[in-house]
């Protein structure tokens, strides 16, 4: 349990919140969500103990133990990986590492073996002889193969260092547990690993993530941060953002009555209730949901960017052929391999591998900017696409203000490209700044402010809400659903993939799995998990 009481924290004259009091109980998952820079992460440092906040209190249940999911990813790169996960249960670790230095004495005096005799007790209660094969598992779970873990962390990529600190916080089932984007730079399968995990447990758990699915699949309550100020209420994420847009709507409906409205309300937390059967913690999000007033249901301050792709031009028929179409990574590592598909009009195409390298290595090649090992492709006549690469580094190495950097793209006077910018909510003063100096985020909105000057009939996109907040994902998910041309895409994104895609093609390094269905009936289905194996071991 955490207690948080009278909490304030300001960064100079700016105040992110004052008086909060919360208490997060056991047994419940708390996602966090707020705009960018409302203090989402902040929150979290404040609960750690990382960050003194400017007046208030946090406590735990006595005796209990918090883990964080630290985001320094270079912290541990003198230790071997088995050690840092070990690390993350505190109590257990400086056991091991006092009973080591005991046991290394040429000489124990009496005082060292009473010494030894109590660190053995406690060793034993805190399940330490199975401690080193509780964290291997867990870093099997997590896609860290058995042959890394003996490694020193510096060894490891950027994507297994991120990996093994999450199985670090994980272990030795902690009573509360931090985590700030847990599912960055995780596979499709190690998030439904680690929604399935999370279903089961039995602690205090606050999450922030920018996974919609991922936040809906696990959490039992929200905690919204806007207005300066920090609420709690029953729900997930989908409740959360659908009833906001209800009241948003009834608060610009001025002629509604009071009466009306509150029909309104009633009825859409009946239907919400009725509709969580896919959580695992169905029963109680129900409870709360039917126990919810519905003067707790308010507009929310966020603004949500105008994502709108428009086609110049109807396409055709023919659409886009690929024959033979063979991709190596330039360590010899073949990406894919007899690639054969046939894009048909209206089809919303996700692509997805096992190595991510596979799908830019497919978009870099049908955009023509990576010659393929083997193969063909060609366009329909009538095609013209708008590409959003994974990496945007080159597009902003420049010292061009936004608008400037924007009307390189398309047609339009400074009036025009200032429009197109602000619906992708860059402020007046915002569009004078230099590109080079954007954070990842900004980078993200100019591009698709970009793609949306082309007026193009078919998007390629490779895992497009990477740097997006939940306002850019909503905006531009809601986009992807109404638009009437093609969209090929990748993306780590359940929700993103479930309500966009209309077709799956999976990448292997022998061949393709081409299926006409959704996304989750993709991945739930039996017969499919073993063809996936399958194709993946023939390589």
């Amino acid at each position: 349990m955490i207690t948080v009481t009278n909490l304030a924290i300001q960064f100079g004259k700016r105040v992110l919140y004052k008086d909060v009091n919360l208490k997060f109980t056991h047994g419940n998952i708390y996602g966090v969500i707020g705009a960018n820079g409302a203090g989402k992460s902040t929150l979290l440092r404040a609960i750690s103990g990382e960050l003194e906040p400017n007046k208030g209190s946090v406590e735990l249940g006595p005796g209990e133990r918090l883990s964080v999911l630290e985001q320094d990813h270079f912290k541990y790169d003198e230790f071997r990986v088995l050690d840092t996960v070990l690390m993350g249960h505190e109590p257990l670790w400086k056991n091991m590492k006092e009973r080591e230095a005991l046991y290394s004495k040429e000489e124990m005096t009496e005082e060292d073996g009473n010494r030894a005799a109590e660190l053995e007790e406690k060793f034993a209660e805190m399940n330490g002889w199975e401690a080193e094969s509780d964290a291997a598992q867990l870093l099997q779970n997590l896609g860290i193969k058995e042959d890394l873990h003996n490694k020193q962390m510096s060894e490891l990529s950027n994507n297994e260092k991120v990996r093994v600190m999450l199985a670090k916080a994980l272990f030795g089932n902690p009573d509360n547990l931090l985590l700030d984007e847990p599912t960055n730079d995780l596979d499709l399968d190690t998030v439904e690993w680690l929604e399935e995990y999370l279903g089961e447990v039995e602690q205090t758990v606050l999450v922030v993530s920018h996974d919609r699915h991922f936040l809906d699949a696990v959490s039992t309550m929200t905690v919204d941060i806007d207005f300066g100020k920090v609420t709690m209420f029953a729900g997930n994420y989908s409740f959360w953002y659908e009833s906001s847009q209800l009241a948003l709507r009834q608060a610009q409906n001025q002629r509604i009555k009071a009466e009306e409205k509150k029909k309104q309300l009633e009825e859409f937390i009946r239907r919400f209730s009725a509709n969580v059967a896919k959580s695992r913690q169905t029963t109680s999000r129900k409870k709360m949901l039917e126990k919810l007033n519905v003067e707790e249901i308010k507009p929310s301050s966020r603004k949500y960017p105008g994502i709108i792709f428009q086609m110049e031009r109807e396409p055709g028929n023919q659409i886009l052929e690929v024959e033979g179409l063979k991709a190596i990574d330039d360590d010899g590592t073949v990406l894919f391999d007899n690639v054969n598909f046939n894009i048909e009009k209206g089809e919303k195409v996700v692509f997805l591998s096992h190595n991510p390298k596979a799908m830019t290595a497919l978009f870099e090649i049908i955009n023509g900017n990576r010659e393929a090992a083997a193969g063909t492709y060609k366009w329909g006549v009538t095609i013209t696409t708008a590409y959003l690469p994974l990496d945007n580094t080159k597009f902003f190495d420049s010292d061009k203000d936004l608008v400037e950097w924007l009307s390189q793209y398309g047609p339009g006077n400074e009036v025009q490209m200032k429009a197109y910018l602000g619906r992708m909510l860059f402020r007046q003063e915002e569009v004078e700044k230099k590109v080079n100096v954007l954070s990842g985020g900004e980078k993200m909105r100019c591009m698709i402010a970009r793609m949306q000057l082309q007026n193009a009939n078919c998007l390629i996109l490779d895992t497009p809400t990477n740097h997006l907040d939940l306002e850019s994902i909503q905006a531009f998910n809601n986009n992807l659903v109404t638009f009437k041309g093609n969209i090929l895409f990748s993306s780590h994104d359940h929700e993103f993939i479930e309500t966009v895609a209309n077709r799956i093609i999976e990448l292997t390094p022998s061949g393709t799995i081409d299926k006409l269905m959704s996304y989750d009936e993709y991945i739930y289905d039996e017969k499919l998990k073993e063809q996936r194996a399958k194709m993946y071991n023939l390589a």
